[in-house]
């Protein structure tokens, strides 16, 4: 009788751990949610069927592509998120962005520091620099210069 109970006490355990790995199976198969983009901007590619073998060329990518691409690199380097983007433009080399950033939260919110920052892509959308061009108090306004400007 011993070997009867030690039989289906072990068939009771390998039906446990099949369903446990049956559950684990099926729980990695589910997609997990990303937090945040980590891959490169994504551009359509040109594909020439009389140059076998040759790297196909890229187009440059779309301003709006560069534009989220930018925040997104700024955000991770800094660990501070954009509230907008001031300048936008796209030079011989590359795109130079001006982006506005809470950096320090104070009450009421008129007093919260912000800071613009210049930031450099190369022509694919990759951040090759940023820097801190000016910090001011949120309810602020810029002073005002010669000449009407």
């Amino acid at each position: 009788m011993s070997n009867t109970r030690n039989t289906e006490e072990s068939q009771d355990l390998q039906e446990s751990q099949d369903s446990r790995e049956s559950q684990e199976t099926r729980s990695s198969r589910t997609p997990r949610k990303r937090t945040a983009p980590r891959r490169r901007i994504e551009t359509d590619t040109e594909h020439d069927s009389d140059t076998a073998g040759s790297t196909p060329a890229r187009k440059k990518p779309k301003p709006m592509e560069v534009l989220r691409q930018a925040r997104a690199q700024l955000a991770e380097l800094t660990g501070m998120e954009a509230e907008s983007v001031s300048s936008f433009e796209q030079t011989s080399e590359g795109w130079v962005l001006e982006v506005e950033v809470l950096e320090l939260e104070r009450v009421p919110d008129t007093m919260s520091l912000m800071a613009s920052y210049q930031v450099e892509l190369d022509p694919d959308g990759d951040l090759t620099g940023y820097r801190r061009v000016r910090r001011y108090e949120r309810g602020r306004a810029d002073a005002r210069r010669s000449g009407g400007h």
